[in-house]
C-alpha cells in the first residue's frame, strides 16, 4: 500500500509540502501528495535550486499512472506508484532533476485519548461457542482468541440484565417473545450484520409481534387521517403525488417505528394546515403566518433648543405608526406614519442618543433628537422601527433578514423544560432589550455538541420553544448530525419557497480523524440570490492542545463539502456571501493553573479584558493561525465553561483523574464568528450567553445578525434592447508566498457570469526568497448575464490564482462590483488558501452597466454617526442643510483584506479608486505589510468624510476634538490617500458610463471662486490619540479588547486602508448655490455627505497613480 511508503504524504497541503522540501534543502529531494485539483490524481513535488517543481500524476481509463513531464519526453505508464517512483530515480526522465532523496512524513505527537461519547450502536458481537460457533470463529479472525473468549456473550449479557428486571407486569406472550429473542435470535441478527445485512430481521419480527395490536390500529386510523388531510389540502391535479395510504401500503415491510413516525408527522401536518386555514378565514395574522408585535412605549428625553423635556414614544409596528406623547397615558393625536420616518441616525459619542429624520410635508424635513435611558433601549427602539419599515415597505422580496445563531454544549444531559431565554438573547453580554422580545428572527440556526437527544426530539423541542415565543410554527429546513454534534436550521413559513440548494455535510476530526466525537457539521443554502453557510464544530479539548485545534480547523475548512459545486477551487471560506462558524471551539484562557482563583475573582469583578488578552483563539487569530479575516463581536460576558451543573455561581475548574488533578480553567470555549463578502451588509445585534440554563457545564451562547440579501432579479427592461454590461480587470499584479517554479493565471468566478473566465498566463518578474511576483498584462473583460445596476452592483467576483503545471490554487480572494460603481477603481486583496495567508493581489476594475435606477435598501434606514450640533438644527427645506449629522456607512468590516480607496460617492460617474498604502517588499515579513480593509469600529475616523485628494491631515481643536465640519455641496467631503503603485495603465476613455435618469434631473454644479484652501502634509505628525487608533487597527489582528461596538451597514464606496487620516472641511459660510430642478431628499443633507458630490461627466477620467510619485499639491484646483 502506498500509505506505508515514506515519500507519500497523503492529503497534506501544497504549502506544507513546500515547507518540508525547504527543510530538506537538497536538490533531488521529493515527496508525493494527493492532488488538490483532481480527485484520484497525485502531485510529485521535487526540490531543485531552492525552488519546488510540481508534476501531476494522472490515472488513465485503465487506472495506469503517468507523469506530466517535459514536452518531447515519451509518456510512460505504471501500474503502481512505487514502480513510477523507482523509474524516476533515473536521469533524463523529463523532470527538472532525477529523484534522489525521499522526504518522509513528520511524526505527529501521539494523541492522548479523550473520553469518547460513542454514538448509539449495536451491542458487542460476541457469542458462546455452543450458540454461534461459526460466527464466533469469523469474529475471531485477526484477533487474539483468548481475549474474545474472555468477554461475556451478547446473549448472556442481556439475559442477565433481563433477570434483574421486574417484567411481571408485561403480558405473558410478550415476556416469552423477549426471552426467546435474547436467548437465540439476537445471535442470528448479529451474524446477519456481520454478513452485511444490518436490518435485524429477527428484532423486527419481535417488535411486530409486540406491537401487533398497535399496528392494526394504525392501519385502521391512517385512512381517516389521510381523508382529513386531503380535505384540507388545495386541489391537486390528477396523479400529482402519492398519498399516505399509498406510501404506507406495504405495511409488512415497514417497521412499527416508521409507521408511528408517519402517523406523528401526518397529525402535525393536519394540525398546521387546520390552523392555517382557520387563521386565514378569520383574518387572524398571528400563529402560523405572522407574529403580532404589541405596541411598545419608550420613555425618552427630547433635546430641543438646549432644553431637555421628558416625553414618550409609542411604536405600533403592526399599525405602522410612531406616536409622540407628552405623558404615558396622554392623547395619541401626534404621530408619524412609517413612510414619513426617513432615517434613524445613532450617535457614536452618546450611545443612548438617537436622531429621527421625519418628513412634515412635501418639501420639508425635521430632525428630532432623543436620549434613551440606556443603549439597550435605543437598540430596541431601532429594531422595532426597522421591523416596522420592513413590514410596510411593500417590497415583494426582502433585502434584509435577521438570523439567530446559537451554540450549546449540552454535556450529554437532557435540556431543561424551558430554554426560551436562549432564543430571546437574554442573559449576559450584548443582549436584546425586552421591548424587542416579540420580534421573531427570519432564520434560526442552532448548533449543539454532546447532544443526547434524537434528531426529531430535539427539533420538536426547539420548534416548541419558538412557537411559545413567537406564535409561529417554524419550518424545518435542514438537520445534520455527526455522533452527538448537530446543526438544525429553521425558517419562517413565508421563507420556505425562498430557500433552495440545501446541502449538508460533516467532517470527523477525532482520533486519527476517524472518530466523530470531535469534528464539524455544516449546512448551506441559497436565500433568493444570497448564499449562506453555517458550520458547527466541536474541536479537540484540553488547554495544551491548541495546535491540534488549529489542525481541526484546517481539516474542516478543506474537507467540509458545502455550497455550489462549480466553485471547486474555493473552500468554504470563499463559497458563501455570509458564512457563520459556531460551536465549542475549546480554545482556553492560557494562564497557569495556579492562577485559577485569581481568574475566578476577575470574572466576578467582570474584568474580562486581562483574560481575553490570554484567550488562545484571540492569540491564534492575531498570529494568523486560524480564522483569517473572520469577525467576532466584542465579548462582554463571563466564560461559558466550566460550571458546576445546576448553578452558574461556581466554576468547577478541577477534575480528579488517575494521573492527578486536571485543571479546566474558566474559558470562552463556545463562540460565534462570521465572514461575509466585501461590502455585504451584516450587523451583529447581540452576542452573549444565558444565565438560567444550567443542566450542562457549558452555558448556551447566542448571537443575532441583520444580514443583507438580494432577490432573484427580474429586469423591468427589455434585455434584448438593454446595453451590454462589461467588467474589466486590468493591471493585476500578484505577490505569492511560494517557492514553486511555475507559471500562473487567474480564474474569475461569479454567479453573474455564464461560466468562469481564465486570464492569459502571467509574467514572473521577481523571485525573492520565499515569494514570487507575477504581472498579468493586458485586460480581461467579463460579460455579465444582466447589465442592470440593480442586479450587478450586488454581485461579487471570486478570484483564484492558479498554476499552469498542476492547475492548483495558490490563493483566492473576492472583489465587490459595488466598489467600482462610479469609476475605475483599484483593489488590494489579501489572498488565502486552505486557511493560510498565501499572497497579495492588486489591480484595477472598471464596470459598465445599463441604464437604470437602484431602489433604496431597507437596511440603509439606520445609520451611525456623530452630530456636534444636534440641538442647533431647525426645520427647513430639503434643499438646505437640516442638520450637521455625519453618518458612517460601514460595510462588512473585513473580508480577505480587500481594500478600497474611494470617495463614497453615490452620483453615477464619480471617481472611486482603491490602492494599497504600501506595497509588498521582500525585506519585510508578509504579515507586516499594510493590508487595509479595516472595520470602522477599529479606526479613529469617520468614513463619510473622505476625499479624492492625495493628502492627509487631522487638525484638532484645542480641546482635542475635531472641528465642526460643514460640507460644501459643490465640492463634497474629502479624504486622503498615499502611496505609489506599479505602473497602471489608464482606464479606457471610451469605456464611459451612461447618464442615468438621476443625472438628467440635475443641473451641473456651477464653480464658484475658492474662498478657502487647506494644506495637507505627508509628514505632518499625527496626534497621539489618532496614531494609536490607526496603528492598532490592522486587519490582521482581532481587536477583541479595545474595539468599540459600532453598528455597521453597507458602504457605498467601500473602506479605506489603515493610516489614512481624514481631512475635515473647515467651517466657513456656504457659497451661494444654484437652484436645483429636483429637490434633494433627506440623504442630500449632511447626514449623508457621500451623496452630494458632483458627477463626473462621461469620458472624464480620474487621476491614476503612476510609478513615479508626484509631489504633493496644495489644496485642489478648480475643474
Amino acid at each position: 500500500m502506498i500509505s506505508h511508503q515514506p515519500w507519500y504524504h497523503g492529503n497534506i497541503t501544497r504549502s506544507a509540502a513546500e515547507d518540508l522540501l525547504s527543510k530538506a534543502g537538497k536538490d533531488g529531494s521529493f515527496l508525493l501528495r494527493d492532488s488538490e485539483s483532481i480527485q484520484g490524481a497525485y502531485a510529485l513535488c521535487v526540490l531543485y535550486q531552492n525552488c519546488v517543481y510540481t508534476y501531476r500524476i494522472l490515472p488513465n481509463e485503465e487506472k495506469k499512472l503517468s507523469v506530466q513531464a517535459s514536452e518531447g519526453v515519451p509518456i510512460r505508464f505504471f501500474s503502481a506508484l512505487p514502480d513510477l517512483v523507482e523509474a524516476y530515480y533515473k536521469e533524463n526522465m523529463g523532470l527538472v532533476t532525477h529523484l534522489q532523496y525521499p522526504v518522509q512524513k513528520e511524526e505527529e505527537p501521539e494523541e492522548e485519548p479523550e473520553p469518547v461519547s460513542l454514538p448509539p450502536q449495536l451491542p458487542p458481537r460476541n457469542f458462546t461457542p455452543n450458540e454461534c460457533k461459526d460466527f464466533h470463529s469469523d469474529m475471531s479472525r485477526g484477533m487474539e482468541r483468548g481475549t474474545e473468549l474472555a468477554r461475556p456473550s451478547i446473549s448472556d449479557t442481556y439475559l442477565q440484565r433481563l433477570q434483574q428486571m421486574d417484567i411481571s407486569n408485561l403480558p405473558e406472550e410478550h415476556q416469552k417473545s423477549i426471552q426467546e429473542y435474547f436467548r437465540s435470535s439476537v445471535c442470528l441478527d448479529a451474524e446477519q450484520v456481520q454478513n452485511g445485512n444490518p436490518t435485524l430481521p429477527h428484532f423486527k419480527k419481535l417488535t411486530l409481534n409486540i406491537c401487533k395490536n398497535l399496528n392494526s390500529e394504525i392501519a385502521r386510523i391512517l385512512p381517516s387521517l389521510e381523508a382529513l388531510q386531503r380535505l384540507l389540502d388545495p386541489p391537486l391535479s390528477p396523479g400529482s403525488g402519492r398519498l399516505w395510504s399509498q406510501v404506507s401500503g406495504d405495511s409488512a415491510n415497514q417497521s412499527v417505528a416508521f409507521r408511528i413516525e408517519q402517523l406523528t408527522e401526518l397529525i402535525y401536518s393536519i394540525e398546521d394546515k387546520t390552523k392555517n386555514a382557520v387563521f386565514e378565514f378569520v383574518g387572524y395574522e398571528g400563529g402560523h403566518r405572522k407574529s403580532l408585535i404589541p405596541p411598545v412605549t419608550f420613555e425618552v428625553k427630547s433635546d430641543s433648543i438646549g432644553i431637555s423635556n421628558k416625553m414618550y414614544l409609542k411604536v405600533d409596528v403592526e399599525g405602522g405608526k410612531v406616536f409622540f406623547k407628552k405623558s404615558k397615558d396622554g392623547p395619541e393625536d401626534k404621530y408619524f406614519v412609517h413612510n414619513k420616518i426617513l432615517q434613524l441616525v445613532k450617535s457614536q459619542k452618546m450611545q443612548n442618543r438617537l436622531v429621527l429624520m421625519v418628513e412634515t410635508d412635501k418639501e420639508k424635513t425635521q430632525r428630532k433628537d432623543f436620549v434613551f435611558d440606556d443603549t439597550k433601549k435605543r437598540e430596541g427602539f431601532c429594531q422595532l422601527l426597522q421591523q416596522m419599515k420592513n413590514k410596510h415597505s411593500g417590497k415583494p422580496e426582502p433585502d434584509m433578514i435577521t438570523i439567530f445563531v446559537g451554540t450549546w454544549n449540552m454535556g450529554n444531559a437532557n435540556p431543561p423544560h424551558n430554554i426560551t431565554s436562549w432564543f430571546q438573547s437574554k442573559g449576559q453580554g450584548k443582549t436584546r432589550d425586552d421591548t424587542a422580545n416579540q420580534i421573531p428572527h427570519d432564520i434560526y440556526v442552532i448548533g449543539t455538541q454532546e447532544d443526547p437527544l434524537g434528531e426529531k426530539e430535539w427539533v420538536d423541542t426547539v420548534k416548541g420553544s419558538l412557537r411559545d415565543i413567537t406564535n409561529i410554527s417554524f419550518k424545518h429546513i435542514a438537520t445534520q448530525t455527526l455522533w452527538s454534534i448537530r446543526i438544525v436550521v429553521l425558517a419562517k413559513p413565508e421563507h420556505e419557497n425562498r430557500i433552495s440548494h440545501i446541502f449538508s455535510d460533516s467532517v470527523k476530526t477525532g482520533i486519527a480523524n476517524a472518530l466523530g466525537n470531535k469534528g464539524a457539521v455544516g449546512v448551506s443554502f441559497m436565500f433568493n440570490g444570497t448564499s449562506f453557510g453555517f458550520v458547527n464544530s466541536h474541536l479537540t479539548s484540553g488547554s495544551e492542545k491548541k495546535l491540534r485545534r488549529n489542525q481541526n480547523y484546517i481539516s474542516i475548512l478543506r474537507f467540509l463539502n458545502l455550497g455550489d459545486k462549480k466553485l471547486n477551487p474555493f473552500d468554504i471560506t470563499h463559497s458563501f456571501t455570509h458564512l457563520f462558524w459556531l460551536g465549542d471551539l475549546n480554545y482556553r484562557v492560557d494562564l497557569p493553573s495556579q492562577e485559577a482563583e485569581i481568574i475566578v475573582m476577575k470574572i466576578k469583578q467582570q474584568q474580562y479584558q486581562d483574560l481575553l488578552a490570554r484567550d488562545q483563539l484571540n492569540m491564534e487569530r492575531e498570529e494568523e493561525k486560524v480564522f483569517l479575516d473572520y469577525d467576532e463581536e466584542e465579548i462582554t460576558f463571563s466564560p461559558t465553561y466550566r460550571f458546576e451543573r445546576d448553578t452558574r455561581e461556581k466554576y468547577a475548574y478541577t477534575k480528579a483523574k488517575a494521573t492527578g488533578t486536571k485543571y479546566n480553567l474558566p474559558s470562552w470555549c463556545d463562540r460565534v464568528l462570521r465572514k461575509s463578502y466585501p461590502l455585504a451588509h451584516v450587523v451583529c445585534n447581540s452576542y452573549g450567553c444565558t444565565n438560567d440554563i444550567m443542566t450542562s457545564d457549558h452555558s448556551p451562547v447566542f448571537a443575532t445578525f441583520d444580514v443583507g440579501v438580494s432577490s432573484q432579479f427580474v429586469s423591468k427592461n427589455d434585455l434584448s434592447k438593454d446595453a451590454q454590461g462589461a467588467i474589466k480587470f486590468m493591471n493585476c499584479v500578484a505577490v505569492l508566498l511560494t517557492k514553486s517554479k511555475t507559471k500562473f493565471f487567474i480564474e474569475y468566478h461569479s454567479s453573474c457570469l455564464e461560466k468562469f473566465v481564465k486570464s492569459p498566463e502571467g509574467e514572473n518578474q521577481e523571485n525573492t526568497e520565499g515569494s514570487i511576483k507575477v504581472r498579468f498584462g493586458g485586460q480581461v473583460e467579463l460579460t455579465p448575464i444582466i447589465a442592470d445596476p440593480e442586479y450587478l452592483l450586488d454581485q461579487h467576483i471570486l478570484i483564484c490564482v492558479k498554476s499552469t503545471d498542476c492547475d492548483e490554487s495558490y490563493g483566492e480572494g473576492c472583489v465587490a462590483l459595488r466598489s467600482a460603481e462610479n469609476a475605475y477603481t483599484e483593489f488590494y486583496i489579501k489572498l488565502t488558501h486552505h486557511g493560510e495567508r498565501t499572497g497579495l493581489l492588486t489591480g484595477g476594475i472598471q464596470l459598465r452597466t445599463s441604464e437604470g435606477k437602484q431602489t433604496e435598501k431597507l437596511y440603509d434606514f439606520i445609520k451611525v454617526g456623530d452630530d456636534p450640533g444636534a440641538s442647533k438644527s431647525k426645520t427647513g427645506d430639503k434643499t438646505k442643510k437640516s442638520s450637521t449629522v455625519h453618518t458612517t456607512d460601514i460595510s462588512n468590516p473585513s473580508y480577505m483584506g480587500v481594500s478600497y480607496k474611494s470617495n463614497n460617492q453615490a452620483d453615477k460617474g464619480s471617481g472611486n479608486i482603491m490602492s494599497p498604502r504600501t506595497g509588498p517588499s521582500s525585506g519585510h515579513s508578509f504579515k507586516d505589510m499594510t493590508l487595509g480593509n479595516l472595520s470602522p469600529k477599529k479606526t479613529g475616523y469617520d468614513h463619510s468624510t473622505s476625499s479624492p485628494t492625495e493628502k492627509a491631515s487631522s487638525p484638532l481643536t484645542e480641546d482635542g476634538q475635531p472641528p465642526e465640519m460643514i460640507d460644501n455641496p459643490l465640492y463634497g467631503s474629502v479624504s486622503g490617500s498615499r502611496g505609489a503603485k506599479d505602473h497602471l495603465y489608464p482606464p479606457d476613455a471610451h469605456f464611459a458610463f451612461p447618464k442615468t435618469d438621476l443625472d438628467a434631473d440635475r443641473q451641473p454644479p456651477v464653480p464658484t471662486p475658492r474662498i478657502r484652501s487647506f494644506t495637507c502634509s505627508e509628514t505632518k505628525p499625527q496626534s497621539s490619540s489618532v496614531t494609536n487608533t490607526t496603528s492598532s487597527s490592522s486587519g490582521l489582528q482581532p481587536q477583541h479588547i479595545t474595539k468599540k461596538p459600532v453598528v455597521p451597514s453597507r458602504s457605498e464606496g467601500g473602506v479605506i486602508g489603515p493610516g489614512r487620516l481624514l481631512v475635515p472641511v473647515k467651517s466657513r459660510p456656504s457659497p451661494p448655490q444654484e437652484p436645483q430642478l429636483k429637490p434633494r431628499d433627506y440623504r442630500d443633507s449632511s447626514e449623508l455627505p457621500s451623496k452630494i458630490r458632483p458627477p463626473v461627466r462621461p469620458g472624464q477620467l480620474k487621476d491614476v497613480h503612476h510609478e513615479t510619485p508626484q509631489p504633493p499639491k496644495m489644496g485642489r484646483p478648480l475643474k
